[in-house]
């Protein structure tokens, strides 16, 4: 069975644990998956065809091409997130 997955999604999520742990950022539900996906969104896709089983050492090969811009790009985005968290907003149902 194949899988469609942007792999870019698992690099973030990756590396938001070692990133946030240096940043006086709230880490909530909420607030991390804002910084994701403000994240992301400064990001390009990178979507990859594979079976299931062989993402992660798809991910693991190309890793090191994206690591300083997804590092950057998280960083700016707990800023962002930071400045303006989401997560005490009245939720709409």
């Amino acid at each position: 069975m194949y899988s469609l997955k942007n792999y870019m999604e698992e690099i973030v999520y990756d590396q938001m644990k070692s990133v946030l742990k240096d940043i006086d950022v709230c880490t909530c539900d909420k607030c991390s998956m804002d910084i994701a996906a403000i994240a992301l969104n400064e990001l390009p896709v990178k979507y990859i065809v594979t079976e299931r089983g062989a993402l992660f050492s798809r991910i693991d090969a190309l890793y090191a091409q994206f690591e300083i811009g997804v590092t950057s790009a998280i960083v700016r985005a707990a800023q962002i997130v930071q400045k303006n968290p989401m997560h005490d907003r009245v939720k709409y149902k």
